[in-house]
């Protein structure tokens, strides 16, 4: 009875809006349905028992040049570690997509993903970030800490637009942020973990070698890329979105200089912006974790208004049940495209995957995702026991699941 009555709560948790022609979530408001419209983790109740974090500017950062779009100070929220958890540093980098021209960063410089002036000043901490071992039960006692997102560019460009007054300085904000929070004690630490969600998830995979590099080799470093796997995905017009978005952000923002040398030697910087193209040069052990029918990229790479003038994808693209089977045969060619662009990456054995047949978005930020009872799993293994278990050597994971709609544990996204 209690699992029915999940049934009735509407779990409103990711809001999204069309902003220059590509779907933002600013994860407040989403709505959720499973398989069977059956079992949901009611988010109500994270939220009201969850640990508030506060802000943290980091007052340094400017005399390196280290600022938002806006020119404010970049910042992070930290919740120290203790017991055995003390010396243990998880990173997480805030995703939220990127600004491609003047236009779309001018507009952005205005709200918390350009500026620490409309950041909250508290924010949740749930998922792997919570601090409850029964809602993450590796992690809860590390040092934690949330690294906010206000450069637009996946924390790696450096440039800046004088005319307009936007400072593309993401890179170092990474840098100044790793510099602060190595002078409050993570320069001791014996394990680490560098994770992000969405363009954080990006992140998490550009900065990974470097951060391993920040650490004694005697420290255990992994990173963890959650949702961060963005196709070079042709769209439902036939044209290229995301790749043309991706050459504004690569260019704009001076982005070339973060890339992999390994990578911009033999392929345009646009192109080594995609995790496809430079995943299997990643030296550090990376998780990858996605589902396998991104929201994200069907909302804004695959199927985006701008592609589809015709509004002929405009129901499935808010509601995978409302889908054709001729728009289902195109989405499972998108997740083939996926297993292709991960195949020599996942013959490392260091490496680890978990690509569930899901309509989600970063699930490793969200409770009801990452450890709950009704939790999505794979081999009977829900993601916060794989990444676990991948991190610490307990088992090896390259979790994929069959093709949808085999999987009755997901917890898919439902747009209106």
């Amino acid at each position: 009875m209690g699992k029915l009555l999940w049934v009735l709560v509407a779990v409103v948790l990711v809001f999204g809006k069309w902003v220059g022609g590509f779907f933002e979530f600013n994860e407040t408001e989403i709505f959720y349905t499973g398989a069977e419209a059956y079992g949901y983790f009611n988010e109500s109740k994270p939220f009201n028992n969850a640990l508030m974090v506060g802000l943290t500017l980091i007052q340094g950062a400017r005399g390196r040049g280290a600022v938002c779009l806006d020119g404010t100070l970049p910042g992070y929220h930290l919740h120290r570690g203790y017991g055995s958890g003390a010396n243990s540093w998880l990173i997480q980098l805030e995703g939220g997509g990127w600004c491609n021209n003047i236009r779309n960063c001018v507009y952005r410089k205005k709200t918390r993903r350009g500026s620490s002036r409309y950041m909250e000043k508290l924010v949740p901490f749930i998922g792997i970030l919570s601090d409850k071992p029964q809602e993450n039960p590796d992690f809860f006692n590390w040092n934690r800490v949330k690294l906010r997102y206000c450069d637009g560019g996946s924390f790696a460009g450096d440039s800046e637009n004088k005319a307009a007054q936007l400072k593309f300085r993401g890179q170092r904000i990474w840098l100044a942020a790793m510099e602060d929070l190595m002078s409050k004690g993570m320069h001791y630490a014996n394990q680490a973990l560098l994770s992000g969600c969405s363009a954080g998830g990006l992140a998490s995979i550009l900065h990974c070698d470097e951060f391993r590099n920040m650490f004694p080799r005697t420290t255990r470093v992994k990173c963890l890329s959650d949702a961060g796997l963005f196709l070079d995905a042709v769209d439902v017009s036939g044209g290229r979105t995301l790749r043309n978005m991706y050459s504004g952000v690569v260019g704009l923002q001076g982005v070339r200089n973060s890339l992999p040398p390994i990578c911009t030697n033999h392929l345009d910087p646009t192109s080594c912006f995609f995790p496809q193209n430079i995943i299997s040069n990643v030296k550090t052990p990376l998780f990858i974790l996605n589902a396998a029918y991104d929201s994200w990229q069907i909302q804004s790479s695959l199927a985006p208004p701008t592609a589809d003038r015709h509004g002929y994808w405009s129901e499935c693209r808010k509601n995978h049940a409302k889908c054709s089977a001729s728009q289902i045969q195109f989405l499972q060619g998108f997740r083939n495209q996926m297993l292709r662009a991960i195949r020599g990456f996942s013959m490392s054995r260091q490496n680890g995957l978990f690509i569930n047949s899901c309509f989600a978005h970063c699930q490793s930020e969200r409770q009801d995702t990452w450890f709950a009872d009704n939790s999505p799993v794979l081999r009977n293994k829900a993601i916060a026991i794989a990444v676990g278990d991948w991190y610490f050597d307990r088992s090896g994971v390259k979790a994929i699941d069959c093709p949808y709609p085999c999987d009755k544990t997901c917890h898919n996204l439902v747009f209106r």
